[in-house]
């Protein structure tokens, strides 16, 4: 089932976003989760954590979709 998940700036990091879903509990976890992990945005492999997500990607970690959105 795809989450949603709303950010208020024009971008988050890849880093930050898994952190703020719940998939690691800190910043400092990020770097080893995204080099075991199989990660995707927009359809294409990227592991990098300083990757700038934006609203309307789609974000896709180990099978689980995160779909990005603006809040308003």
């Amino acid at each position: 089932m795809p989450h949603s998940f709303a950010i208020h700036t024009e971008f988050i990091t890849l880093g930050q976003l898994i952190k703020a879903v719940g998939l690691i509990s800190n910043g400092g976890e990020a770097k080893l989760f995204l080099s075991e992990a199989d990660v995707t945005v927009n359809g294409e492999p990227d592991n990098r954590r300083g990757r700038k997500i934006r609203p309307g990607d789609e974000v896709v970690v180990n099978g689980e979709s995160i779909s990005v959105t603006a809040r308003s």
